[in-house]
């Protein structure tokens, strides 16, 4: 990985040569370092024969710097700004008329809608694309009435200030989703729902080619957290008695929002990927076909994580977070198990290994924790590193997110021999204590602990540093699963059968011929 920009800009859209994979990245690769990101780069390096675009949605036009250094069957990047869609035209005639016509599916999208819903807002877009844009479409009087109408039938209750600043950021992004020029491509492969499974489902819609979907956390789930958790959709408390919610709000107009658009992707796409079989229950919730669920683990260089070797030298008790520093990885819980833990092992070094820039505010909130525990000398914030130099001088890793697919993390520890300490989150209960079907059953590769609890992490993590013996039976246990279920090059031949079957298939009917089925893919 390189954080340097390539010698020159990628073509986008519809300048890059038709891709046999586009590849749809919403706010993760390559700009941004971690799980789902370093997954997907070596995805790209896995299958170097095949060629692939990148969509990258990102929030705004800021300058960014690569945080991968893109492989060369990398043949074109497409930015989707999803603050700042397309400008448009300043007027044209029929606005008014497009913007009652739309009022109706883009009403349904916030409460729920799904693939028929997306199909209608193109249809109405297409002939106008690359005339129309934010100027007609947002900043216009008759789409000021179009949200003031909106606002009364959907939340006439609401603060219309909030609702139109919530509204616009939402219509905000489906528009530049479904404005950007479309990359040519075989295969249109969502890496999760949100506005890149929005992307897939336009995809599949205008071009007729399969669209797939491989969510390693559940995209609405996790924006469930962060909805419910953000103070700025917070509308005064709820002084009521009443056991059950009565009235919709802002809240639900997000919820329901990006439920439509994971509705509308899962209607689209052919494949259905996810990691673990905890998650496929919560798509089939949400509408999947179950014919079109596949479970694919993720997978590591288990080669070349099984050579990290043991630093002999002398040093402290050493314990690791892997990660992001950010909200959804709870880093806080971990700073406060280390000062717990440091009252039996006093010369503990607690290392936070991962990139600081995400959330600069979150970033000084820990490291004010730290200083009021007096854990100065304790807690070291290495910031992003590689992970091999590290992994010989680590004891055991903790991972105290709140919401979690199958971490990355776990496994390449694991194969290093490393045991973990992981909150019961998606699949790590799985990784470390092993399926119900494993054969042999290897035993446990660390422990599990219940969410923001510094009380149990520190316990469990206190008998790994101070029981040689079990650590090593912890570590040898979760090498051997990673060997046995979890290799990256097995994981590999799975992808490439996937993109081969559907990159061999017959272009389908698009949105605008009339026997297209909008149940999804025949």
């Amino acid at each position: 990985m390189s954080p340097s920009l390539p010698p020159k800009p990628l073509p986008e859209a519809p300048q890059a040569p038709r891709a046999d994979v586009c590849l749809l990245m919403e706010g993760s690769y390559p700009y941004v370092a971690g799980g789902v990101s370093t997954w997907t780069h070596d995805l790209i390096r896995s299958h170097s024969d095949l060629s692939f675009h990148i969509v990258a949605l990102v929030a705004d036009r800021s300058a960014r710097k690569l945080a991968y250094e893109l492989p060369p069957n990398v043949t074109g990047l497409t930015h989707v700004y999803l603050q700042d869609p397309p400008a448009g035209w300043r007027w044209q005639p029929g606005t008014g008329r497009l913007l009652r016509d739309l009022e109706q599916p883009l009403a349904r999208l916030q409460q729920g809608g799904g693939l028929a819903e997306v199909a209608e807002v193109l249809r109405l877009l297409a002939p106008r694309r690359g005339r129309i844009g934010k100027r007609a479409l947002l900043n216009s009087e008759d789409a000021f009435r179009m949200v003031v109408r909106m606002c009364r039938a959907a939340l006439p209750d609401a603060s219309f200030l909030e609702y139109f600043w919530g509204s616009r950021a939402l219509m905000s992004g489906l528009f530049a989703t479904l404005l950007v020029p479309m990359p040519q491509a075989s295969v249109y492969h969502a890496i999760s729902t949100g506005y890149a499974g929005l992307f897939a489902a336009r995809a599949r819609l205008e071009t007729g080619r399969p669209a797939l979907l491989t969510e390693h956390g559940i995209y609405t789930n996790e924006r469930r957290i962060e909805i419910l958790m953000a103070e700025w959709l917070f509308e005064g408390a709820d002084t009521s008695l009443a056991l059950d919610k009565k009235k919709r709000d802002l809240r639900d107009l997000w919820l329901d929002t990006f439920a439509s658009y994971s509705k509308a992707c899962y209607d689209a796409c052919d494949r259905i990927i996810t990691l673990y079989g905890g998650n496929q229950e919560f798509q089939r919730r949400q509408g999947a076909d179950p014919a079109r669920l596949m479970i694919v683990p993720n997978g590591i260089d288990y080669a070349g994580y099984s050579q990290v070797r043991r630093d002999p030298a002398p040093r402290p008790p050493t314990i690791a977070l892997i990660g992001r520093v950010v909200p959804i990885k709870d880093v806080k819980t971990y700073i406060r198990a280390a000062g717990i833990l440091r009252e039996d092992i006093p010369d503990l070094k607690a290392m936070i290994l991962g990139p600081l820039e995400e959330d600069p505010g979150y970033v000084e909130e820990c490291r004010t924790i730290v200083k009021h525990l007096g854990l100065e000398q304790t807690v070291i914030f290495a910031g992003r590193v590689r992970l091999t130099d590290w992994l010989g001088k680590v004891d055991a890793i903790a991972l105290t997110s709140v919401s979690e697919a199958q971490p990355l993390v776990i496994l390449e520890a694991g194969a290093s021999g490393v045991p973990t300490v992981a909150t019961d989150v998606g699949s790590c209960s799985e990784l470390l204590m092993g399926r119900p079907d494993e054969v042999p059953p290897l035993g446990p590769g660390g422990a599990v602990t219940p969410l923001a609890s510094p009380l149990d992490t520190a316990r469990e993590l206190r008998a790994l540093l101070l029981d040689r013996a079990w650590r090593e039976r912890c570590g040898q246990a979760i090498a051997r699963r990673v060997a046995q279920s979890y290799d990256k090059v097995a994981i590999d031949r799975i992808y490439r059968a996937i993109y081969d079957e559907h990159i061999a298939m017959p272009t389908r009917p698009t949105h605008d011929q009339q026997d297209f089925q909008l149940s999804g893919a025949a």
